[in-house]
């Protein structure tokens, strides 16, 4: 109780209210039972493809293509057992990247991604290592060049990693750290309240490759794109904020097939894909600068604070979370 009441004092003094959220619009419901348990979503030329978290029920262990009415057109298989899915992007080419990237436990050795390339009968695993031990992480993007973007989903800010090698050559492939993301912070409603806002649940790119987003429990941010430039817009650009109130457990992200909207959908039976206009209207780059800087070293703990509050106020709030077992995890079904 006395936890509880410290978050509160401290979410009131300390978070921006939340802009006033349009009502999003239903695009279509996904009546089909294997997938309620969907985290990971993207579009297609003529629908949707999606995919489960890390799921018991070997019906459910598979990749979704969907209609733009929502109804399966057709699944394919994973070869072995993921252990745990959580996100996925499609690339420009039409290769699409499941990222097998969970790890609620921290306690993996190794991650990996699933590539199925297009026409492909079955995905391929690709295993990868960090440099620094285990990390949870729900949110996969690409890069401008289709390099997939591993984001942990750390509190606060959302580490970067991306592969320090080639890809997919049956060997692991090490992982090296790119930056940060820091994570604003609104009053947005959400199941998780006031711990919702705080880690990564999902990313996404525009087909236009002009800007990416990433969410949260309660929220979506939008960052530009220059130059195919993500890791550059993620870790030093300015986000617009897209309020996703009270979704049941939001992780699904996508933009529309135009970029003009962003498309949500959360786990649970008969989940609908909800449309949310995009923060950011256009599809225009602003003007790139000459050159381009290299993208930026990893925050320090410090630096990830910034935006929230000052130092110590930053820390009073991590301790009431620590005070009140805020724990995000996946809700099992048993």
């Amino acid at each position: 109780m006395g936890a509880a009441i410290i978050v509160s004092t401290v979410a009131a003094l300390l978070l921006p209210a939340a802009p006033a959220a349009p009502s999003p619009a239903t695009v279509c419901t996904i009546d089909d039972d294997r997938l309620d348990e969907l985290s990971g979503l993207a579009v297609t030329a003529d629908g949707y493809v999606a995919a489960n978290d890390g799921s018991d029920h070997p019906s459910h262990r598979r990749i979704f293509f969907l209609d733009r009415e929502c109804a399966v057109e057709r699944t394919v298989k994973f070869p072995d057992e993921p252990t745990d899915t959580e996100d996925l992007a499609v690339a420009p080419d039409g290769t699409v990247w499941i990222g097998d990237i969970g790890d609620n436990g921290s306690a993996r050795k190794s991650i990996g991604l699933w590539r199925l390339a297009p026409g492909a009968k079955k995905p391929v695993y690709c295993k990868l290592s960090y440099p620094d031990g285990a990390h949870n992480a729900e949110t996969l993007v690409l890069d401008g060049d289709g390099t997939p973007i591993v984001i942990t989903k750390d509190p606060f800010a959302g580490d970067l990693y991306v592969p320090a090698g080639e890809l997919c050559t049956g060997r692991t492939t090490p992982l090296r750290a790119a930056g940060s993301v820091r994570i604003p912070v609104t009053t947005t409603p959400n199941p998780y309240d006031l711990a919702g806002h705080f880690v990564l649940t999902g990313g996404t790119n525009a087909p236009d490759g002009t800007k990416v987003a990433i969410r949260t429990y309660a929220d979506a941010f939008e960052f530009p794109v220059v130059n195919g430039d993500v890791i550059g817009a993620l870790t030093s650009g300015s986000p617009r904020s897209v309020a996703l109130p009270d979704e049941p457990q939001g992780e699904a992200i996508a933009y529309s097939r135009d970029g003009s909207a962003l498309l949500t959908a959360s786990e649970g039976t008969r989940p609908e894909v909800l449309r949310y206009p995009s923060a950011l209207r256009t599809t225009t780059p602003p003007p790139s600068p000459a050159p381009v800087s290299p993208s930026p070293a990893p925050l320090s703990g410090h630096d990830r604070s910034r935006g929230l509050a000052v130092p110590a106020v930053a820390a009073l709030l991590v301790a009431a979370l620590a005070a009140a077992g805020v724990v995000i995890a996946r809700r099992r079904r048993t």
